[in-house]
């Protein structure tokens, strides 16, 4: 006979199964305004007790607001260090160190749900802002402001948004601002956006040889990968930033579920932390940051293939629990606002990826709506009132949110070749082995 707390023991773990195999909903509590000038910055979070906000007035909740969370498979490494580790050896020397990998299931968003990803989207374009301004987005009707912290607002290096907390503390939603035109995060937000989302350092043509982000053009549209991985890494990213900002948080809320969210460069920040940890991240609008992953030289989970698939003409992806929602009148997660007399190059943004990692939600607002390509559409204002909040409409057959679907045999780029074509001694341009003049569009599979 087993002892009694093995009994117990078997008891809880039936419970949680039962209660992992559905979906269940997460409330979110909602306050009376928190004063903007008592607001406490934090340019990162330090471990210890949360950040407060002490003049904030708090009232008892008065109506909650439901977020769906649903079973969600995740990979995550047996060890950060490992992983860490891996990813150094691989950028410093070129060498592959295997990651164990553990296959976790946790409460992810229900993307599926059109009032998850309205919230959501509402939490993304809240990165912009603070409590109380005019650009603040109520997370419903009953809201003046939500229990949550900022961060970064005070701080030099550019990465801000906020932090949402579920009543219970058991969900905690990471929120991270995207690029802003003109504001004091401008130049950073470039040089990210110009570094993560172009072919090779935002090299668009010969009149950008003096606005380009790092040394790696070689000649004849070939980039030195090397190069790139190194400027990847050595310079001030958002992601080193926004690594030791989730190491903070999982520290503060060890048995909290994180999840991330962001709008444009934010939401490419969310994906690329969320697959290095192994954590739910929904991302709108934002430009493929599959290429950047690779460069990054970021270990992923590897692909999941079920012993009855034989098709190998179709690579299998990573199983990373990442979602894009994008509509189809904005250029920039298309990777279509690109060339001489774009408006993305004409202020001098090289936004050329548009491979995503995970699934992808893709509104089609060209054909529904009738939209025209536009990069103004880009703004996640649009893509809560004007996309996710409208009614009466099926994006496909019988459903109000699109299917998720990866995005297969995606190619980037492909009019550079890229290898290692300059001397790492003094970095000067060479012949890289390959004088040809032909004009094939290599490109990168990923």
């Amino acid at each position: 006979m087993p002892s009694s707390p093995l009994l117990i023991a078997l008891f809880i773990n039936l419970i949680y199964t039962a209660l992992a195999a559905s979906p269940r909903q997460i409330i979110f509590n909602s306050y009376q305004q928190i004063q903007p000038d008592s607001v406490q910055q934090h340019p990162l979070i330090s471990p210890g007790s949360p950040p407060s906000f002490p003049n904030a007035i708090h009232s008892t909740p008065t109506r909650p607001i439901t977020i769906k969370a649903t079973p969600t498979t995740v990979y995550r490494p047996r060890s950060l260090d490992a992983l860490h580790n891996a990813r150094m050896l691989s950028l410093r020397h070129a060498q592959s160190e295997p990651v164990e990998w553990e296959q976790i299931q946790v409460f992810g968003p229900d993307v599926q749900d059109k009032h998850t990803l309205i919230q959501l989207a509402r939490m993304a374009g809240n990165a912009y802002a603070l409590p109380g301004h005019t650009n603040w987005y109520d997370l419903d009707p009953a809201w003046n402001a939500v229990s949550s912290f900022p961060f970064g607002w005070d701080g030099p290096d550019g990465f801000r948004g906020h932090v949402f907390l579920s009543s219970d503390n058991s969900t905690v939603i990471l929120s991270i601002k995207g690029t802003t035109l003109q504001g004091p995060t401008s130049r950073k937000d470039k040089f990210n956006d110009n570094l993560l989302f172009s072919c090779c350092c935002a090299r668009v043509d010969i009149t950008w040889i003096f606005n380009t982000v790092c040394d790696c053009y070689a000649h004849s549209q070939k980039c030195d990968n090397t190069c790139l991985s190194n400027a990847l890494i050595e310079d001030s990213l958002f992601y080193s930033i926004g690594v030791r900002l989730v190491d903070d948080l999982r520290h503060l809320y060890p048995l909290a579920n994180i999840w991330l969210v962001g709008h444009s460069l934010g939401g490419a920040l969310a994906s690329l932390l969320g697959a290095t940890y192994g954590l739910p991240a929904v991302a709108f609008e934002s430009p493929g940051e599959r290429l950047a992953a690779q460069r990054l030289h970021l270990p992923l989970p590897p692909p999941q293939v079920p012993p009855n698939i034989t098709n190998t003409n179709t690579p299998p992806l990573p199983p990373v629990a990442v979602t894009h929602i994008y509509h189809t009148g904005d250029p920039i997660p298309q990777g279509t606002c690109t060339g001489f007399g774009s408006p993305c190059a004409q202020a001098g943004y090289a936004m050329e990826t548009h491979c995503h990692l995970g699934k992808t939600i893709v509104f089609d607002t060209v054909e529904k709506l009738g939209w025209r390509v536009d990069v103004r559409r880009h703004v996640i204002r649009d893509v809560i009132h004007k996309v996710l909040e409208i009614e009466d409409i099926e994006w496909e057959e019988g459903r109000e949110v699109p299917m998720a679907r990866e995005e297969v045999n995606c190619t980037e780029c492909r009019k550079w070749q890229f290898g290692d074509f300059k001397d790492p001694d003094d970095g000067d341009s060479g012949d890289g082995g390959d004088n040809d003049d032909d004009d094939d569009d290599d490109g990168v599979i990923i």
